[in-house]
């Protein structure tokens, strides 16, 4: 059994992935925003904790993961607003990053997306720049940190139900994948040290998910 934090827990994926871990036996703790969410939280089996990481210091944010085995980010400013982007997908992110190294909880799992790259080519003036810089600025600094980091790159969500089985690879073509397919990719990568320092991009596959990310 291990104790697991998942920072942005009212997310549909996070709801899943919760559901998953607490079925498994995990001890779950979810992070999330608005208070009113905590019953919903609640149901999938999470401690539910009412924390605005965005304006949360290190210090704050180490208070909260301290205890726990594991840190899994699923939070996002859900795009829009470029300066709430930048403060949440990117600062509140790193922030993150920091305080499970202050805390002592060395495994951490970055749900980021399909081609997230410091290279990603996107012009400034798309409505997409603010949110590929600010995940590939994220996503580096988790590389360059001494955490035991995965870093997750599905492709475009959808609601479907899942199949339980995925494609990996560095050079799919754009797909899609059902969100509770992520989720249970995330629980299987904290179930596999060995995926520590690996960037696993994925889209919906023919592959069972244990056997993709190998």
């Amino acid at each position: 059994m291990s104790r697991i934090v998942i920072i942005g827990g009212h997310g549909k994926v996070a709801l899943h992935l919760a559901g998953i871990l607490s079925g498994d036996g995990h001890q779950v703790t979810s992070l999330f925003r608005n208070p009113e969410h905590a019953d919903e939280v609640a149901e999938m089996g999470a401690r539910p904790v009412t924390a605005d990481v965005e304006s949360l210091s290190t210090d704050d944010m180490a208070q909260l993961l301290k205890g726990h085995d594991a840190v899994v980010w699923s939070a996002g400013a859900g795009g829009g607003d470029p300066d709430r982007t930048y403060a949440v997908d990117q600062d509140a992110a790193i922030r993150s990053m920091d305080a499970a190294a202050r805390a002592g909880v060395d495994r951490y799992v970055m749900v980021s997306y399909m081609g997230a790259s410091i290279n990603h080519r996107i012009p400034p003036e798309h409505a997409m720049f603010a949110y590929a810089e600010a995940k590939s600025t994220a996503d580096e600094y988790l590389r360059g940190s001494a955490l035991s980091w995965t870093i997750l790159g599905p492709s475009a969500l959808t609601l479907d139900a899942g199949t339980n089985k995925i494609a990996v690879g560095d050079n799919l073509k754009d797909g899609q994948v059902p969100r509770q397919d992520v989720a249970r990719v995330i629980a299987a990568v904290l179930g596999r040290p060995e995926t520590a320092g690996r960037t696993i991009q994925f889209t919906h596959g023919d592959t069972p998910i244990e056997e993709a990310i190998r």
